[in-house]
């Protein structure tokens, strides 16, 4: 399966819609996740039109988002690897133990808030913050991740660049 995962579109400021080169990632996607704060519901919409979305909420969605769908966490297994999903996965120090502690079962844990592009992983959990591709808040580029997963395991993942 090919994942692409976003965070922080921050829509209609930053994002007034999907940049080309993001929406030429997210064909032949099987998946896009969403860690949040998406602001609009009309951004996973768009999204939707390329790949079934799956998303939370962040601390700028409002009702509409979690209409939607979004939940304040998420956990789903797909092809065999436990992932979990949410917004804000609090300071930088003791990250990954705290989200060991919150997904206790995930082998991945995908998240956003920040804007800061991050991928790490120990005891057998992988954290990854794709960044935001449209907010990049200090950052040197819009960023979003791509992962390959197959038979219980995350073949590739890789944060891209895209500006």
């Amino acid at each position: 399966m090919r994942l692409v995962a976003v965070s922080d579109t921050h829509a209609p400021r930053f994002w007034k819609r999907c940049p080309p080169a993001l929406a030429t990632e997210f064909e032949g996607a099987d998946l896009i996740l969403h860690a949040g704060d998406v602001c609009t519901a009309g951004v996973l919409d768009e999204l939707a039109m390329f790949a079934p979305v799956r998303v939370v909420l962040g601390n700028n969605d409002g009702p509409d988002v979690a209409a939607w769908g979004a939940a304040e966490a998420a956990e789903l297994e797909l092809d065999g690897v436990r992932i979990g999903m949410i917004h804000d996965s609090g300071p930088k120090n003791g990250r990954l133990p705290r989200l060991r502690r919150r997904f206790p079962a995930a082998d991945l844990v995908i998240f956003g808030h920040s804007h800061i592009p991050w991928d790490t992983a120990d005891s057998g959990l992988r954290i990854l913050n794709p960044g935001s591709p449209t907010d990049k808040r200090g950052q040197p580029h819009g960023t979003f991740a791509e992962l390959i997963i197959d038979a219980g395991e995350v073949i590739t993942a890789k944060i891209i660049q895209l500006s």
